[in-house]
């Protein structure tokens, strides 16, 4: 498997998975405890989109490293 159908692939994994979420979000109970934890793990699955999408757009090898543990973390 190549970087880029890697990337690719990884991309609309965590697309879904922040679809999933969102969707999960939606169920939850309406308590403000629910809706608090809730708001946190949507923000947590996008981020991980949108920084793996910043990483994709990395230029050099070092970068790209750089910018994939940020995903990671």
């Amino acid at each position: 498997m190549s970087k880029s159908d890697f990337a690719n692939e990884f991309k609309k994994r965590t697309k879904s998975f922040s679809i999933e979420i969102i969707k999960l979000y939606r169920k939850l109970p309406k308590t403000d405890n629910a809706k608090n934890v809730g708001k946190q793990l949507v923000r947590a699955a996008t981020s991980a989109t949108s920084n793996f999408r910043a990483t994709c757009r990395a230029r050099l090898d070092n970068e790209f490293y750089s910018k994939i543990s940020i995903v990671v973390e």
